[in-house]
């Protein structure tokens, strides 16, 4: 738990945070890599407990840079466990909150067995749209690159089989992101996966899936519309 010298330090950045000009993910990464370059020699916990005080901040970016502290830190990806994850995520809002926490923080620790796939489970059973969310969602930093991900269809799949029949709008968006994702990887997986729904799927999961698979894009349409 945060400690009072974690919540003064907390409280500084907030302030800088809210001094920031602008409103821009550039201005607020550009920030992110001075503090970060503060914190380099700090231990892990205090700054995870700094991040899990600034994610509360009911304010925009708050939870931005918190995500960032944790992700750029040297030793602070590596000091998560199930309860600072949790803890970090706690209270999310918002579509683009739980889009920095999952690819920052849930994903990559679930990939690197920080986290069990039963507490993910857990989120896609939650009556919480956004937890739901981020159990899809935390399922791109295994399959993508950019994030550290070498394919994991057996995680990947399980997860979105929870949520198959979902309609909510953010899920549903997210369980194709996910598929999508997966696609890049391991196509016959996903195109098998596709086949043995069916109906239970989304309509929009289905077309956008299926778009990936045969042509590469989400939306091939609209590419040729704006060329």
């Amino acid at each position: 738990m945060a400690t009072r010298e974690d919540e003064r330090a907390a409280k500084a950045i907030s302030r800088r945070i809210r001094a920031q000009p602008g409103g821009t993910v550039a201005g607020f990464r550009a920030l992110r890599r001075v503090l970060s370059r503060e914190l380099r020699q700090a231990p892990a916990r205090p700054v995870i407990e700094i991040a899990v005080v600034l994610s509360q901040e009911p304010r925009p970016w708050h939870r931005f840079v918190a995500y960032e502290l944790v992700r750029h830190h040297p030793a602070a990806p590596g000091r998560l466990g199930p309860g600072s994850v949790v803890r970090l995520g706690r209270g999310m809002a918002a579509w683009e909150e739980v889009d920095c926490f999952a690819p920052y923080v849930s994903g990559p620790a679930w990939r690197e067995g920080r986290i069990p796939t039963r507490l993910v489970h857990q989120w896609a059973r939650s009556p919480d749209r956004w937890w739901r969310r981020a159990a899809l969602v935390s399922t791109v930093p295994l399959n993508l690159a950019a994030h550290g991900g070498s394919g994991d269809a057996p995680r990947t799949l399980a997860v979105c089989r929870i949520l198959e029949a979902d309609r909510d709008p953010m899920v549903v968006k997210a369980l194709s992101w996910a598929l999508r994702v997966l696609a890049r990887r391991e196509p016959a997986a996903v195109r098998a996966f596709l086949e043995s729904r069916g109906e239970r799927l989304a309509a929009l999961v289905r077309r956008e899936v299926r778009n990936k698979l045969e042509t590469g894009l989400k939306n091939p349409r609209k590419r040729r519309a704006v060329r």
